[in-house]
Formats: structure tokens, C-alpha cells, sequence
């Protein structure tokens, strides 16, 4: 079994309120057995964070009902124009003697989180992602002259974090990762040493960088030298119960419908059924509609969930042309 870790999210006003709740009813409601803390990042307001941020207040009274912790934290370096660097500024400022596992709030817990055996002392992240970045330049830099300048700007060696059953011009070859859940030994150190090397390569572009956009992947540039410099890798089949039958991102919920296993559409149905979390979950209108109203049935009517289109796109365009999609 694991030891005692701590699972952090983070939250602010609006829709992420609303993602809170659901994913703090399905892990009370899916793993029963957590003996750790939910902890809840809220961004202060400040220069970087403009107008009120703060968990609206129906969202922070059943957040804290269902046993969160909601901790405010300051901005330094990020903010409203790179949202994503919430989860790694509020990270750095917890404590740092406790094991962490970090998730997107638009997850949704399925499954008994104890029957995951998570090794803290070798982190990883999920590999539910696709060939997003970097873009090499017909003409180069490649991948690999890329990802190596990422890693020598982490000061972390980069030979050990190839899958060399890909060739040199395979994506797959390089360690990369979703940033929708990932895990470690300690919150502050993992958090302070991702925040210093997506400033760095933000601050002083590597020249190898030159011709790649960092926005909106910079979380998912930087953590792969972060989980290799922390001893960590690519996850085993101990941890294929997240983005699997434990755990689901489901995004945006006209996806989830059109695409997660039945089981993963019950759980949530029966998840938000109770009318105290019923109650709140119907604030935010997507999940109003798609939840409550049955426009997410609707989607799901639309696919054979075994025979699903292979792109993405051609699932949201369907979605859309039905005039059900929704975010």
C-alpha cells in the first residue's frame, strides 16, 4: 500500500467551482477509504489575478461539508494569463513534508484511490495525451535537440528518460506527459522547481525553443525534466487505474458522454443524484444541462462508445453540428 499521501486541487470563482464539487463528491463517494487530506488551492486576488477569485459560496460550503481544505494562495509569477501555472505556484507553497498526488479539477473519481500503489519516491504523470508538443520545423531543430535543451536548462540528465523503442524522429521517444494528474514526494519542492524552470524558459528562451509556442504546454514542457531530476519516469501498470477504471479526466462533458465506459457515466449520474450535491452542481449550466436535463444522454446516443471515430475532432465536430456541445 502507499503511505499517507495528500491529493491537491486547485479552485477559483466560476466554473472550477463547480468542477471542485463533483470531483470532491466522487472521491468521497468512489474511495470511502482516503485516510489523506483534499486539500483546495484558491489563487488570492492580487495584480495577477484581477476581480474577485475567490470558490463561490455555495461551491465553498459543500467543499468543506465534504471534508476539503481550502487554502489560499498568492500569485508571484503567473496568474490570469497563464492559468495553468496555478497548480505548480500553489504546490510550491504548501508544506513539503508529505507526499502529494495532484489532479486537474475536471476529473472525476471512479474508483477506490487506495488500491493504487503510488512510489513517492519515484513520481510520475499521465500518458493520456497526444503528440501536442513540440512542432520541429521541417528544417529543424528536432525532437530530440528540442527536448535536450529542456533538460540541460534543468540541469537534469537526459539520455535516461528516452523510450528507445521508438526511433529518433518519433514523439514517443520523449518523455511527455499530461499534466491532468501527477505525484511526488514533496508539494513545495516539486512545485518550486517546475516553477523555476517554466520561468527560465520563459524568461531566457533556450535558442533550440526558438521556433516553438510555450502557451498553452508550458506546465507539460517542463514536467518531464521534473519527474526524471525527482527519479521518476514513465508510469507502470500499478498506476493504469488512473485514466482507467479509478480515475477519469473527463475535460468537457460533451466528450465524456460521447466517449467514457458506462460504468464512468453511472458513477457520475449516481454521484450527483444526492440533492444537497444535486443542489449546487446545477449552478453551473453545463452540468445543468448536461447532467440534469439529459443532454448529455443526447450525446451519447450520437456513438457506438466501441467504435469510436480515432480523432478527436471528428467527435466534437459531430457534437456540434447536433447543436449539444457545450463547456
Amino acid at each position: 500500500m502507499s503511505a499517507s499521501y495528500d491529493i491537491c486541487i486547485v479552485a477559483q470563482a466560476g466554473r472550477l467551482s463547480y468542477e471542485a464539487v463533483l470531483f470532491a463528491a466522487s472521491l468521497r463517494h468512489s474511495s470511502p477509504a482516503f485516510d489523506g487530506n483534499l486539500i483546495v488551492g484558491e489563487p488570492a486576488p492580487g495584480p495577477l489575478w484581477p476581480g474577485d477569485t475567490r470558490i463561490d459560496a455555495d461551491a465553498r460550503s459543500l467543499l468543506q461539508d465534504l471534508g476539503a481544505r481550502i487554502v489560499p494562495f498568492e500569485n508571484r509569477h503567473f496568474g490570469a494569463p497563464y492559468p495553468n501555472g496555478n497548480k505548480v505556484e500553489f504546490l510550491g507553497q504548501l508544506s513539503p513534508d508529505k507526499p502529494f498526488v495532484f489532479f486537474d479539477t475536471d476529473t472525476l473519481v471512479t474508483g477506490p484511490l487506495e488500491s493504487v500503489t503510488f512510489d513517492f519516491d519515484r513520481p510520475s504523470a499521465s500518458m493520456a495525451r497526444e503528440n501536442t508538443w513540440p512542432e520541429p520545423p521541417l528544417y529543424g531543430p528536432g525532437y530530440e535537440t528540442i527536448w535536450r535543451a529542456v533538460f540541460n536548462r534543468a540541469g537534469v540528465p537526459f539520455e535516461g528518460s528516452l523510450d528507445r523503442s521508438h526511433p529518433v524522429h518519433c514523439w514517443e521517444r520523449y518523455l511527455y506527459f499530461n499534466a491532468g494528474w501527477f505525484f511526488g514526494p514533496s508539494p513545495a519542492t516539486f512545485g518550486k522547481q517546475m516553477c523555476g524552470l517554466m520561468t527560465s524558459l520563459c524568461d531566457d528562451t533556450p535558442p533550440e525553443l526558438a521556433s516553438q509556442s510555450l502557451f498553452p504546454w508550458l506546465d507539460q514542457i517542463a514536467l518531464p525534466a521534473i519527474i526524471a531530476g525527482l527519479g521518476g519516469g514513465r508510469p507502470g501498470p500499478e498506476l493504469d487505474g488512473l485514466d482507467g477504471g479509478i480515475t477519469r479526466h473527463w475535460r468537457v462533458m460533451p466528450l465524456f458522454y460521447a466517449t467514457a465506459p458506462e460504468p464512468a457515466v453511472v458513477a457520475l449520474e449516481e454521484i450527483a443524484a444526492p440533492n444537497k450535491i444535486k443542489k449546487v452542481l446545477k449552478l453551473y449550466e453545463p452540468f445543468r444541462r448536461m447532467i440534469f436535463q439529459g443532454r448529455g444522454r443526447r450525446v451519447r446516443a450520437l456513438f457506438d462508445q466501441s467504435a469510436l471515430p480515432a480523432r478527436e475532432k471528428v467527435i466534437r465536430n459531430r457534437i456540434r453540428r447536433e447543436k449539444l456541445w457545450m463547456r
